[in-house]
């Protein structure tokens, strides 16, 4: 069989999770970086809807979500256990409210309707219930790192570096040092290497 081909970008948060589920999972994977002014005719062949990421799978199936990628490759093998925490709710929470809040505030020139802070703010709801969690626990969902830390990190990330010196000074030590200790860890650096 032919290895599981991924179609990425490596600066996509959604790309940036699927790449560590992998990763961690150990699948054989080749993955190809695409330019987005020029997407591939073989991705845009399997996947007509042409955003990363898209995996192609060994056996034919193609899995065009980032949340299901990860639950694919869980699936194959989990040695940690990234599974055993329910996380659902605030994956959603992430993907269908923080990240609106999140474009908004990155691009605020093309929503003019308000000010930047405005959106900002609107991110800093989600930032504030994160920041509640790591009071409890060292990891979002537990003790341990698990899918619910991989699959809102590179979100947070994103909402960081639009103002990194802000995201320094805000009121949310516990979620500033967990994003550090997390862009420092071996998993994220390794699927952020240029190819």
């Amino acid at each position: 069989m032919t290895p599981h081909v991924l179609y990425s970008f490596r600066r996509c948060p959604y790309a940036m999770r699927a790449r560590m589920a992998l990763r961690y999972s150990g699948v054989p994977l080749s993955v190809i970086e695409v330019s987005l002014k020029a997407k591939p005719a073989d991705m845009l062949a399997l996947s007509p809807k042409g955003t990363v990421p898209v995996l192609a799978c060994a056996d034919g199936r193609v899995i065009e979500q980032s949340l299901e990628i990860m639950h694919w490759a869980l699936a194959q093998h989990d040695p940690d256990n990234w599974l055993g925490a329910n996380s659902t709710a605030l994956i959603e929470e992430n993907d269908q409210v923080f990240k609106a809040n999140l474009d908004r505030y990155k691009y605020a020139i093309r929503y003019p309707e308000q000010p930047m802070e405005h959106y900002r703010a609107q991110g800093e709801q989600f930032l504030q219930r994160l920041e509640a969690l790591l009071k409890q626990t060292p990891y979002l969902a537990g003790h341990t790192l698990g899918l619910a830390d991989v699959a809102l990190a590179p979100f947070v990330r994103q909402f960081a570096h639009v103002d990194h010196e802000w995201f320094e000074r805000a009121p949310y030590p516990r979620l500033n040092a967990w994003l550090e200790r997390f862009l420092a860890s071996p998993l994220f650096t390794s699927v952020m290497t240029k190819t």
